[in-house]
């Protein structure tokens, strides 16, 4: 792993082209609120099935330290079927590279209304970019967040 040495943190950006909003920019941009300290390596595929293999590349051969894997599955049964073995596939990358993998997926059918699709992609892309800094530059930021509701790119819930 690059980033705890004397190297920069590199991390992964893939994204796809099914998606309706383009994720993989609003990410960019949240992390480079930052400041640096990082690289930001961007990959683009067709569509969350292919995410995996992506991110498992970002890893291996990009030597990405952290990915984020950005999606938008559609409406329709099969495509929340292709939602889930890419869930799973990115999953089994994990495991074989023991590399975090940040899933950020928004279902089209969680808003009905287009602006409000565009408002929950936007602001789950920035939220878990957020999360990714935290793991990665400041633990104790997430620990404290633990058991606390937290929902990326809607109103947290809320501890109980």
């Amino acid at each position: 792993m690059s980033s705890l040495g004397s190297e920069m943190l590199r991390i992964g950006i893939c994204d796809t082209t099914f998606a309706r909003f383009d994720m993989g920019s609003a990410a960019i941009d949240e992390l480079r609120k930052y400041g640096g300290g990082f690289k930001i390596i961007r990959t683009t595929v067709p569509g969350v099935k292919d995410l995996p293999v992506a991110s498992k590349k970002l890893i291996e051969e990009e030597d990405c330290d952290i990915v984020m894997a950005l999606g938008m599955p559609g409406p329709m049964q099969k495509d929340k079927m292709c939602a889930h073995e890419a869930s799973t596939g990115l999953i089994r990358a994990q495991l074989m590279t023991n590399t975090h993998i940040l899933e950020v997926f928004v279902h089209e059918d969680e808003e009905e209304d287009p602006n409000e699709l565009k408002k929950l992609a936007e602001n789950r892309a920035r939220e878990h970019a957020q999360n990714l800094l935290k793991m990665m530059f400041n633990p104790k930021a997430m620990r404290k967040e633990a058991g606390m509701g937290m929902r990326e790119g809607k109103e947290d819930a809320g501890p109980l």
